[in-house]
């Protein structure tokens, strides 16, 4: 119990408790069923209770190691309560509402990493070396450490040349933001790339450079990673290699260098037969919108007159060499980039969200049959000048392996992202649902626009939520009383799915006990997430923020689950959390 003091008024003081709810009916029922005597949980009754809850077996060691641990913790200072070996109904409850003990998904790697890269949703970074906004923040190495550490997979760097033209620096072209070098944005992705997850890092780089500065460029990639860099036997790879296979391994990605001397290929040419280079950038930041005068010309339009006078030699083979991801943009129409035949080598192609909303309503279908086998990375557009983000389900529900999202940004967009990677472990690699690569005896394959029926039903309880006494000061919701906390749960999915749904609002109280019950019609479960946000009703004003999550479905455990709360930002509170129930009918 916890004491604190409310001035009400300026003229008294308001004293309030910070009460331990007592268990849900639900919990008391459970531990009446399995503890026998209605009294004490040995540890093999645990262990029941545990292995009928999801259907994963657990070992008696592990049930006895979860009741010493609840134990010391809540009667460290009584010896004979330690020595007890067995739960009380309050200690069953504390086990219950511990996320570290009960937590909603499990933390293991468990899906199948033996198929294609392309058969995975891969967590994907969007200029991944700014600070802040996407005009005029500083580029850095340390939110590319940052990302790495949260398990982002892909890493996005832009390459140009320094002011000497002897040097590389990445940042945002034709913008105000401040550059930093490769070689510090290589060394950090050296250093963090597998402390989240052993599954390959792959670094998509949009080039800027000369010739001269591709080949040093080879040589620094190659010098840092060593051994660790991956480079294809052969740049005609007719499938591409799988996550089990590229454990601790790191991936280049990006477009061939230009075959400036192979007409009718790169180089387009005006009526007045002005060449110029067609565009290279993945960022309409980056694309050059200026003028055909010469005094507007890119480095890329001099330096294709010059190599087309002879001025200059063709790319140094050793950067093309380091490609074991192909990428391009369409160039003869979305409809023939996104044709799959059987003479096409694997490849990755590059659209920005709005070109893919676009695809999403034309070719939808041959979007899915695309990224069956080639990798698909949707960018987010250049207005978004704030590093927000866009709906990544749109993407996902095409197969879109790379949803590449500005990870420093905030919103309910990124929740989303924060939501599908907590699946598989948390590795950064999911695998795609099966209806995605599945294909028919006509070559058929999924409608993302096809009228969906339910297949299965989530029903959520939601019984209590703890901890904000711990987290936040006594006067962060209102100066005068303690919150009064609702909670928002929905789902975000397939446009049939979602849905969003809240609570009776809890006035005054810490803990507050909802005890609500929802029901979730799914028609596509595989890509459905479980929302949940919980807010301080605010009579006057907008109410106040108190935690979020998203969760995958198809990992939520069964049964009675502690849910940990993030704040805006997506990290975990330390206390913050809701007594939850999950059930599939």
């Amino acid at each position: 119990m916890v004491m604190g003091n409310y001035r009400v008024c300026y003229c008294f003081t308001r004293k309030f408790k910070v009460t331990e709810a007592e268990p849900p009916s639900d919990v008391k029922q459970a531990f009446k069923k399995y503890s026998g005597d209605g009294n004490h949980m040995t540890a093999d009754q645990l262990r029941r209770f545990l292995d009928d809850g999801d259907g994963h077996t657990v070992s008696i060691s592990d049930a006895e190691l979860i009741v010493d641990r609840i134990l010391h913790k809540r009667h460290h200072h009584l010896a004979k309560l330690i020595n007890r070996k067995s739960l009380s109904l309050e200690d069953f409850h504390h086990f219950l509402f511990s996320t570290e003990l009960n937590p909603p998904i499990r933390s293991q790697v468990h899906q199948d990493m033996t198929a294609p890269l392309s058969h995975y949703f891969i967590y994907t970074g969007h200029n991944s070396y700014l600070t802040g906004n996407q005009l005029s923040s500083n580029c850095s190495e340390v939110p590319i450490i940052t990302a790495l550490k949260l398990g982002v997979r892909v890493i996005e760097l832009d390459l140009w040349p320094n002011l000497s033209k002897n040097n590389v620096h990445v940042l945002h072209g034709r913008t105000l933001t401040s550059p930093v070098k490769l070689m510090e944005c290589l060394k950090a992705i050296k250093e963090y790339a597998f402390v989240a997850s052993p599954y390959p890092v792959i670094i998509t780089l949009e080039d800027h450079l000369t010739p001269y500065l591709q080949a040093k460029v080879a040589q620094m990639v190659t010098k840092t990673f060593g051994s660790m860099l991956y480079s294809p036997e052969s740049e005609n790879l007719e499938e591409l290699p799988t996550p089990e296979n590229l454990k601790y391994r790191i991936l280049i990605s990006t477009k061939t260098p230009k075959e400036y001397l192979e007409t009718g290929d790169v180089i387009r040419c005006s009526s007045s037969q002005k060449c110029q280079v067609s565009d290279v950038d993945d960022d309409a930041w980056s694309e050059d919108k200026s003028s055909k005068s010469g005094s507007d010309k890119s480095d890329h339009d001099v330096e294709t007159a010059d190599l087309l006078k002879g001025k200059k030699s063709p790319p140094s083979p050793v950067y093309k060499q380091l490609i074991a991801i192909h990428a391009g943009k369409p160039k003869n129409g979305l409809k023939d980039a996104l044709k799959v035949e059987k003479d096409k080598l694997v490849r990755r192609l590059s659209l920005a969200e709005q070109a893919l909303e676009k695809a999403a309503e034309n070719h939808g279908q041959d979007v899915v049959r695309f990224t069956q086998k080639n990798i698909l990375r949707i960018y987010p557009k250049g207005t978004r000048i704030t590093s927000s983000n866009y709906k990544p389900l749109i993407g996902w529900l095409h197969g879109a392996q790379m949803v590449a999202f500005n990870m420093q940004g905030y919103g309910r967009s990124l929740w989303l992202m924060h939501g599908i990677f907590r699946a598989n472990g948390g590795c950064g690699y999911v695998k795609k649902p099966d209806f995605l690569m599945r294909r028919g005896p006509t070559n058929e394959v999924f409608n993302p626009k096809a009228k969906l029926q339910p297949k299965t039903s989530l029903r959520v309880k939601v019984y209590m939520g703890d901890g904000w006494h711990l987290d936040f000061k006594k006067t962060h919701f209102d100066k005068y009383s303690p919150p009064d906390f609702f909670t928002r749960v929905g789902i975000a999915g397939a446009s049939v799915d979602k849905v969003m749904k809240k609570t009776k609002i809890k006035e005054d109280n810490w803990t507050p006990v909802w005890n609500e019950e929802f029901t979730f019609p799914l028609a596509v479960p595989e890509l459905a997430l479980l929302r949940v946000e919980v807010h301080s009703y605010n009579m006057s004003e907008k109410d106040d923020f108190a935690g979020q999550i998203c969760l995958p479905v198809s990992e939520l455990r069964p049964g009675i689950r502690a849910i940990p709360l993030c704040n805006r930002k997506g990290d975990q509170y330390t206390s913050a959390r809701l007594l939850m129930r999950f059930e599939f009918i």
